[in-house]
């Protein structure tokens, strides 16, 4: 009974939250926001400890704050569930809360060394997961330190090409996700110079993280999408903490998005994912309401 009664308060704190944080929203007037080219997504990353607990509370909060689309991890390829539900369980959860999932971040580096029928393998798992999710994009978002060499981003672009061109002949398309690495200089070129060079752009799109751009490149994002305008389909939104340089809530950091939000057409946007990987104010789930509440009042209508 202990146990049964633990259950049911976390379940009532998650939609006393939701309730509390759907009307906060209301109150700062989103209750009826203008038509928008984009729904405003979530990258479910930010919020894995609150998933962890309680996968329906959780989405039904998201779904609350305004979320409407958002970007999956964790993908089990054996068991094919999201979050320990079946794929076709976690898509109805999403639809019952009027959500969507447009991409998805999927664990390519394991098989990195491996042979390359153990990668399509694998891939071919990714695209069944993702057709069941209804997902646009599979996205490649990590290479392990042990391979992060100027000859195995030669190699990389290789398996980038490969894997791009069969989803995209499953009607699925392929992205890579750039974190800090990618702009180490080996003797006057980078990861990410390597990737946009040797991948052909129509099987390979690319998702911008604005954080590490910002944070890590010599190039701003604009600087990159003038390279290859409109490549970048996928953006990552997530702020810079003013003193440490860790993530932040949006409107709390550093970046100045008004310069870069309008770089959407140019860049080719179709969908973009707020995201915190950690540092949070105070929790997961008030870090990403207070990043929604400052995105739909400051700075969605710079989008293009």
């Amino acid at each position: 009974m202990p146990h049964k009664k633990l259950i049911n308060r976390r379940k009532f704190i998650a939609q006393s939250g939701a309730a509390v944080t759907a009307s906060l929203l209301a109150a700062q007037g989103f209750s009826n926001p203008l038509a928008s080219k984009y729904k405003m997504g979530l990258q479910l990353f930010s919020i894995r400890g609150p998933l962890a607990t309680d996968v329906t509370g959780t989405i039904k909060q998201v779904a609350a704050i305004g979320y409407e689309d958002s970007e999956t991890y964790g993908f089990d390829p054996v068991k094919m569930t999201y979050y320990g539900l079946k794929a076709a369980d976690f898509k109805k959860l999403l639809a019952d809360n009027k959500m969507i999932t447009t991409s998805g971040h999927y664990d390519f580096t394991k098989y990195f060394d491996k042979p390359a029928d153990e990668m399509m393998r694998y891939t071919d798992q990714c695209i069944e997961g993702a057709h069941a999710l209804g997902q646009k994009y599979i996205t490649w978002p990590w290479l392990d330190p042990a391979f992060r060499t100027k000859d195995n981003f030669k190699i990389l672009a290789g398996k980038l090409n490969a894997i791009g061109e069969r989803t995209n002949k499953a009607g699925v398309g392929f992205a890579w996700h750039n974190h800090d690495y990618e702009f180490v200089d080996y003797g006057g070129e980078n990861g990410y110079d390597i990737i946009m060079r040797d991948t052909d752009p129509k099987l390979v799109k690319l998702q911008m993280d604005l954080y590490w751009v910002v944070r890590d490149s010599k190039l701003s994002p604009a600087e990159l999408i003038a390279k290859q305008p409109g490549r970048f389909v996928m953006w990552h939104i997530k702020d810079m903490d003013k003193k440490s340089r860790d993530y932040s809530e949006l409107g709390n950091g550093s970046i100045d998005f008004t310069v870069i939000l309008p770089e959407a057409k140019r860049a080719g946007l179709q969908y973009y994912y707020i995201e915190q990987g950690g540092n949070f104010a105070k929790s997961p789930m008030q870090s990403v309401t207070d990043s929604a509440i400052y995105f739909k009042k400051n700075l969605e209508r710079y989008l293009s």
